[in-house]
């Protein structure tokens, strides 16, 4: 496992981090129990995982209550936490600049934590990113002076988000929409790295179509079907083409894993593990960097032939 920077005051995060939204009850996910969700955090911190993606509307609160629970054993100086807000834990939204701190505090309390490392805006309304108009900053530059943050961001989906989030805040930390598929966040890259904006890459995968087992036959439940006739189609037939452009011994999710951590304004990246087996993978899919010739043919791929299909998520 490599580790790299994301936030200068914390450690460095392990390049492969553990989204946790699946940790939850009833997130949308194949289930997992108790005793699972305590194994599968187990198992990533022995594989080198130290980094870990939650909030409060993960399970209605249930994905930071078992993330805590099974990691008050570990040394807290060694493991990097990242909440969010906005979305609330009783399944509803609320960005009110008021609510931060209420917010915050009950994320503190089922991780079981004095301070979380990272703390952002979780896919806020786009008039929320402008630092000079709106209190949320100063509210949450006193939190960083209490010591109840090291640092704080926002999870965002597209450059224009990002570009005047990095522009009009001094947030640290952003978590982008981020995969072969989605690319656009990648324009804001150079300014993130300018500013010394930790980015960790989320959905790498795209929601599953990125390791290969998904095609034009699927059929799709809870939070996948979403998707109409036609996306699915349209998906297919990109994954195909990508799948004709790997080379012999090359597989999907480490295409995927690999495009993601090609770009080094990306610290670590979050795929959703929701067994041991597959986070085993998942760590093992990332040995190898990716060329910078497949990086840049990708890049072209993805405007020649993905960027006008305006792909929903």
């Amino acid at each position: 496992m490599k580790y790299n920077t994301l936030i200068k005051q914390s450690p460095k995060v392990s390049e492969i981090g553990l989204g946790a939204w699946q940790l939850g009850i009833n997130s949308g996910w194949k289930g997992l129990s108790d005793k699972e969700a305590s194994e599968l955090i187990r198992n990533a911190i022995e594989e080198g995982v130290n980094f870990f993606d939650t909030a409060p509307n993960y399970g209605l609160g249930t994905s930071e209550l078992r993330l805590g629970k099974a990691l008050k054993e570990i040394d807290r100086g060694h493991i990097v936490l990242n909440t969010k807000f906005g979305h609330t834990y009783a399944g509803g939204t609320n960005y009110e600049a008021g609510y931060l701190r209420k917010s915050l505090e009950g994320s503190l309390k089922r991780l079981q934590v004095d301070y979380v490392d990272s703390f952002l805006l979780h896919n806020p309304p786009y008039t929320y990113l402008d630092g000079n108009t709106n209190p949320h900053y100063d509210i949450l530059e006193q939190l960083k002076a209490e010591g109840k943050i090291k640092a704080y961001g926002a999870s965002l989906d597209s450059f224009q988000e990002m570009d005047l989030f990095l522009k009009t805040t001094q947030g640290e930390v952003i978590e982008a929409f981020f995969n072969i598929l989605h690319q656009d966040t990648r324009k804001a890259f150079d300014l993130a790295k300018k500013k010394q904006v930790g980015i960790i890459a989320k959905i790498p995968f795209d929601s599953g179509w990125l390791t290969g087992k998904y095609n034009e036959a699927s059929i799709f439940e809870g939070v996948r079907a979403r998707w109409s006739l036609e996306d699915i189609k349209t998906r297919a037939t990109l994954v195909r083409k990508l799948q004709s452009m790997l080379g012999a011994g090359e597989h999907l999710p480490h295409m995927a894993l690999a495009f993601c951590l090609a770009y080094d304004a990306v610290a670590t990246v979050i795929p959703g593990s929701t067994s041991i087996e597959q986070l085993r993978k998942n760590v093992g899919y990332v040995q190898g960097a990716m060329s910078g010739a497949l990086r840049e043919e990708l890049e072209v791929f993805y405007e020649h032939e993905v960027k006008a299909l305006g792909l929903p998520w």
